[in-house]
């Protein structure tokens, strides 16, 4: 049986707000089984009522949120009151268990009425603030799975939220603490500052939880996060060939914080793939262009070691091979999401939101639920292949195609332009027709079988036999390395 969550707000101003609360509880694998989110806007129009009448969807909910920033909203020509404090009085009086979130303003143009129902509405109800979604989607979940615990719903809560036992104040470094602050400050806007107390930067950042110390803030900000869960780690290995073969050329294990997790896993890479550097004459530092985006390197395992998860026994894996990059995780999609539902735009479901939200802070996550799109338009910049999204059981893969197939090769594979053409955009879309190669490479069907036909001698495979299903695929690198040496 779900539960009702009544979001009340001024809608114009919070829109964007009540809707990812909606999108985020209805996405999330624990809330989505417990919870569905009322909110007046997603009524049909033929059924919506004045607010007054409404008031019975207050008295059918079981969780009132009260989201109050500056304006007041339309007011009641009989009595001058608004919608939203109507609601809050009417969640009071029918003892609703109701959750109150303030957004932080930067400037003093808050209604007067709206100053005066926070400060009544401060008086009666432990609050927390918020500056954007990422910061109040976090709290929400943080007080909800709370919530369920003592509704006995749930017996335990997830990893993230959960106290990390042993994990004390002195466990902290006070230096990641501090170099956290200063980053967050800087990218965004981060409220506090350097020299904070540990427990009152930990509490602001919802990783203590009845005066305990919550596993994200064990694998975020203590000194040995290994000490307190032994495979969180990234394990990284280069391999020669496209094959896992041992003894394995170059293998590293990266502990410490997540954040140096990521930052070493993704030097790891980089020391291994192919780079250009240019000239001083581009920029005042010789500029570096890698064969990979870095940026989509860094997406990849930031969105592993956000995503994973953490109750397995099992390490994020990042393996480099000679045509492409894998990173394993262990966990599943959430249920509903599909690995093809990744390429296109989708709700924003972290399975560790405690986790995500202070790698969203440290601009380590761009913005919730758009990684795996920037991944796809990172690499289709660079001329790269769409990457691969797969569940290989309980591991969670993704594979970027290394651009192994260069000028300088196709040169000596002894091609001509529209050869050339046609192979890149094979490398882009997997695969080519003949229509499509006569567009592509803007000739003859007459010359775009006689080029086919060149380049399935080792370049190229043919799938179909006949009709407009006949397509050619790009072979294996060893394969097509093989015709250079016979």
């Amino acid at each position: 049986m779900h539960r009702i969550i009544f979001v009340s707000s001024v809608q114009e101003e919070l829109a964007k707000e009540r809707q990812a609360i909606r999108d985020f509880i209805h996405s999330n694998r624990l809330l989505a089984k417990h919870f569905k989110v009322f909110l007046f806007e997603d009524l049909p129009a033929k059924d919506r009522r004045p607010d007054q009448l409404y008031l019975e969807k207050v008295d059918e909910c079981a969780v009132f949120v009260s989201l109050l920033a500056a304006e007041y909203g339309w007011e009641d020509p009989l009595d001058g009151v608004s919608p939203t404090e109507r609601e809050f009085d009417h969640a009071t009086q029918a003892g609703k268990y109701r959750l109150l979130f303030i957004r932080n303003l930067s400037s003093g143009n808050q209604h007067p009425k709206m100053a005066a129902l926070i400060d009544r509405a401060r008086q009666q109800l432990k609050y927390q603030r918020f500056d954007n979604v990422t910061d109040l989607t976090s709290s929400i979940y943080e007080s909800l799975v709370e919530l369920l615990e003592e509704w006995g719903v749930i017996q335990s809560k997830p990893f993230d939220a959960a106290v990390c036992p042993g994990l004390t104040l002195d466990d902290m470094d006070s230096k990641k603490i501090d170099w956290f602050v200063n980053t967050a400050r800087r990218e965004r806007n981060f409220r506090l500052t350097t020299g904070v107390t540990a427990a009152d930067f930990l509490t602001h950042l919802n990783l203590v939880d009845k005066g305990g110390l919550t596993n994200a803030a064990a694998m975020l900000f203590a000194r040995d996060p290994q000490h307190f869960r032994t495979s969180a780690l990234v394990k990284c290995a280069h391999y020669h060939g496209n094959e896992v073969v041992k003894p394995v050329p170059s293998h590293q294990v990266f502990g410490g914080s997540l954040f140096d997790q990521v930052d070493n896993a993704v030097d790891f890479v980089l020391s291994k793939v192919n780079r250009q550097v240019g000239t001083r004459a581009e920029s005042p530092s010789a500029p570096v262009a890698y064969e990979l985006p870095k940026e989509a390197v860094a997406e990849l395992i930031v969105n592993a070691v956000a995503h994973r998860d953490y109750t397995s026994n099992a390490s994020v894996q990042v393996s480099i091979f000679s045509d492409r990059i894998e990173v394993w995780n262990p966990g599943r999609l959430p249920a509903g999401l599909t690995p093809s539902d990744l390429a296109r735009p989708h709700s924003s479901e972290p399975a560790n939101p405690l986790i995500a939200h202070p790698l969203y802070l440290a601009h380590y996550i761009e913005s919730l639920g758009t990684g795996t799109l920037d991944i796809i338009r990172l690499c289709r910049e660079s001329g790269l292949p769409v990457p691969d999204f797969e569940q290989r059981g309980g591991q969670f893969v993704v594979t970027v195609w290394r651009d192994w197939l260069t000028e300088a090769i196709m040169d000596e594979l002894g091609l001509n332009e529209r050869q050339k053409q046609a192979l890149a955009f094979v490398k882009l879309e997997g695969r080519i027709s003949n229509s499509e190669y006569q567009r592509v490479a803007d000739c003859s069907k007459k010359t775009a079988t006689r080029d086919l036909t060149n380049l399935k001698t080792g370049i190229l495979k043919q799938v179909g036999t006949s009709g407009p299903g006949v397509h050619y695929l790009l072979r294996s690198r060893e394969d097509i390395l093989g015709t250079l040496e016979s």
